[in-house]
């Protein structure tokens, strides 16, 4: 199996897992390839984003995920402190505010995946940003 990223010609991204790359080709040219979000039939394959882990110090690993806790950090506190906190109601207040029945404003909460659902089937873009809770964790040492 293969997974490949894909992109609409709407510019929508999502994850496809074909048996190989001729399966994809195939599936492609007969258009059983669609954007999940959209329905088109446009499909491309996008680049696909990688590390490689590479010879790095245990000092230059610690380093690095030190500074990407730090970011992670700042970003949460700035959400925290510029987007109204609807928690469980988040997917109720989006489509309010999509359809006008409240005022547009920045939201955060949490949703499940059938509201996620509807929420995309609707045409709302949100973003999920995983909150770290130990900003100074030790990184593993495998």
């Amino acid at each position: 199996m293969i997974a490949f990223d894909l992109k609409c010609s709407k510019g929508h991204t999502f994850e496809g897992w074909f048996e190989d790359g001729k399966a994809y080709e195939d599936q492609s040219k007969k258009g059983l390839v669609s954007c999940p979000v959209c329905d088109d039939k446009n499909i491309v394959k996008a680049p696909s984003v990688f590390a490689i882990k590479g010879s790095q110090t245990k000092r230059n690993v610690s380093d690095n995920h030190k500074a990407m806790m730090e970011l992670a950090m700042q970003v949460s506190e700035y959400v925290e402190k510029n987007f109204d906190n609807v928690g469980c109601n988040f997917a109720k207040e989006a489509l309010k505010i999509h359809y006008g029945v409240s005022e547009p404003r920045n939201i955060r909460g949490t949703s499940t995946k059938q509201e996620e659902k509807t929420l995309k089937e609707e045409g709302i873009e949100f973003f999920k940003i995983p909150l770290p809770t130990n900003p100074d964790p030790e990184p593993d040492s495998d």
